[in-house]
């Protein structure tokens, strides 16, 4: 077995003594020292749970939960998760670059996201308030997706899965890496489903097909990978291509209408790193950044006759980022930083066809410039503090700092305790400043007043690791966030978005994990979250408890493993009504040894119980839930070279 087969195989992020990771303050530092309890997921854990999309992956964490509209997932994160919100309060990185978009500052998670789960060796969530660090949009947390190096497949790779609703992926990887470190990874990926045929009650008349949406759930995809290194340089870049079919009728749409929506994601980033010295460390790096979204569907008339609507944006940025890391000063580790990014391009439109008719031309650019500063203190031997300060200033909301502190105090050899204070912001998006399209009921009006977001926390954690193999924790937050921002009803019908509420949390999450002698892999949480509004209300989409289960066993004759996967949501309030709890469970059956060469399977079955759920809908949709996907089964081959 390599190295990076037994790194791989550690359990309990590597034994946390030997694991660093570097998205908690932005350099190099081990999970027991972090400001944040920060969690994280191995390629060992995408291939034997099966996880299909980053957001499959996320939601097994403790506190987080994926909401899905039959089009875009959403994520949750400690009792907050607005429906109609587009994942703007998380910041996600693919491999340090931040990836959401100039328009939106969506964070995509599911089937639209440039993250090929077949590609991750791992990731790394840091919950909790990042803007000291990383500005805008890293409210509820960081998610930062590590790729494999070429190193890692060596050769070329392919892969197939095919399975229920008409699903059918493909992989075509090659790996390289040479004697004097240049390191390449190429990988291109497609897939296509059928998906299922949606029923909704509200719809339910003969003229609209006695609420049966059909034909319309289809997803077609593809997309590319390209990272390379050698030195100090190193370049990555992705790109996604995705139509989805529409079978929701949202916005007032046509029901059973061909509806889709065409999202395109691309970045590219080139970057510099250097040790000037033993004790100072320099980093640069550019990036560049695409998403074009198209909406394409059918729209009732002042006749009530369809007529065929375009929707979209074009959104373009480019960044710089310099960082210099300094450990010269006895019991200190700093961070040094700045920051630019210039958003070319936030331009929205909407028109109507035949005849066309523009309804919304609008055209946008900004830019904003951060600088931080982040320390390291060891205190005593057992005790440090991690401070940390930015500084932002964007051409929209102005000037504004963002400190956080942390405590960390390692109480024995087994038990560490970390005592955090953060703030962040989140600026508005341009579609929640300026989108503006249609009259009373079903329009959406502009709010270029809009201010940002902010958010203040209190978080308490005990970790205990007992031993090599064993792992507990347990977190008490208090979330206050004031200005948040919220798609509310004028009285004229029309929507708005608009800082209207105050809200906050309080909640208590437990974890364990434990590697047992047979090879038994067991990673378990709890949560409990209660969030409110301003007024003592309970926010909609937001569960009381949350509890998930993985476990992985290996099967009489070791050959084969099992891969089991719980997930409890209690139930969560929707606009005007409830939707029931639930407890789904997906089963993965693959050979016990992942094989460096040579054939590899899997067959998972998600949903195992074909139990009947839903997640609550937005102000845009008629329906107060939208059900999830019953079973589906899906087998998946791949050979390495």
């Amino acid at each position: 077995m390599s190295g990076q087969d037994e790194l791989a195989a550690m359990p309990l992020e590597s034994l946390m003594d030997v694991t660093m990771v570097t998205s908690a303050s932005r350099f190099a530092q081990r999970v027991s020292d972090a400001p944040s309890a920060v969690a994280v997921l191995t390629s060992q854990d995408v291939r034997e749970h099966g996880w299909r999309t980053l957001g499959d992956a996320l939601a097994t964490l403790p506190g987080l939960y994926v909401s899905s509209d039959r089009n875009y997932d959403y994520l949750g994160a400690r009792g907050f998760l607005r429906p109609g919100d587009y994942d703007s309060r998380f910041l996600l990185l693919i491999d340090g670059v931040r990836v959401n978009d100039s328009v939106y500052d969506q964070a995509s998670i599911g089937s639209d996201s440039l993250v090929d789960m077949d590609l991750v060796e791992r990731i790394e969530y840091v919950p909790g308030p990042g803007a000291a660090v990383y500005g805008s949009n890293a409210l509820f947390g960081v998610i930062n997706v590590i790729t494999k190096a070429g190193s890692a497949m060596s050769g070329p790779q392919g892969g197939f899965a095919v399975g229920g609703k008409g699903e059918r992926r493909g992989r075509a990887s090659y790996g390289y890496h040479a004697q004097d470190g240049t390191d390449v990874l190429l990988s291109v990926n497609a897939t296509r489903r059928r998906g299922d045929a949606l029923y909704a009650a509200e719809f339910d008349t003969p003229e609209q097909n006695h609420g049966l949406a059909e034909g319309l759930d289809y997803q077609r995809t593809h997309g590319a990978f390209l990272k390379a290194s050698r030195g100090g340089w190193a370049f990555s870049s992705g790109y996604i291509n995705r139509v989805k079919g529409i079978p929701t009728a949202s916005f007032g749409a046509v029901f059973n209408a061909p509806n889709y929506t065409r999202d395109t994601q691309s970045f590219a980033s080139l970057s510099y790193s250097v040790a000037a010295s033993e004790q100072v460390a320099l980093s640069s790096r550019a990036e560049w950044g695409r998403a074009d979204y198209t909406g394409v569907g059918w729209y009732p008339d002042q006749q009530e006759r369809p007529r065929q609507n375009v929707d979209g944006d074009h959104a373009a940025w480019y960044a710089l980022n310099l960082n210099a890391t300094l450990t010269g000063l006895r019991g200190h580790k700093l961070a040094i930083g700045l920051d630019a990014q210039r958003n070319r391009r936030r331009d929205q439109f909407n028109f109507d066809l035949d005849p066309r008719e523009q309804k919304l031309d609008d055209h946008r650019a900004d830019h904003r410039v951060g600088a931080y500063l982040e320390d390291e203190i060891r205190l005593t031997g057992a005790l440090i503090l991690n401070a940390g300060l930015r500084y932002d200033h964007d051409s929209i909301t102005g000037k504004r700092f963002s400190p956080r502190a942390a405590l960390v105090w390692q109480g024995s050899a087994f038990d560490t305790v970390k005592l955090i204070y953060g703030t962040a912001y989140r600026s508005p998006n341009a579609y929640e400043l300026y989108y503006a399209v249609g009259e009373g009921e079903g329009g959406l009006a502009a709010n270029p007043r809009l201010r940002a977001e902010e958010i203040s926390t209190h978080e308490l954690v005990w970790e205990r690791q007992p031993d090599a193999y064993s792992k507990v924790s347990v977190a008490a937050y208090h979330y206050r966030l004031s200005g948040l921002i919220t798609e509310i009803v004028r009285d004229d019908g029309l929507l708005m978005f608009d800082n209207t509420e105050r809200a906050s949390a309080n909640g208590i999450e437990l974890a364990a994990e434990r590697l047992f002698a047979g090879g038994t892999r067991l990673r378990a949480s709890y949560a409990w979250q209660r969030a409110r509004d301003g007024d003592g209300a309970r926010l909609v989409n937001s569960p009381r408890h949350l509890a998930k289960l993985n476990v992985t066993v290996p099967l009489p004759g070791e050959a084969l493993r099992l891969g089991m996967e719980g997930q409890c949501v209690s139930r969560r309030l929707t606009e005007q009504a409830t939707t029931a709890g639930y407890c789904n469970w997906n089963l993965t059956l693959l050979p016990a040894r992942r094989r460096t060469a040579g054939l590899d399977w899997s067959l998972s079955f998600y949903n195992a119980g074909n139990h009947r759920y839903a997640d609550p809908a937005g102000p845009a949709f008629v329906q107060q839930a939208i059900p999830r996907e019953g079973r589906t089964a899906v087998a998946k081959i791949g050979y390495a070279f």
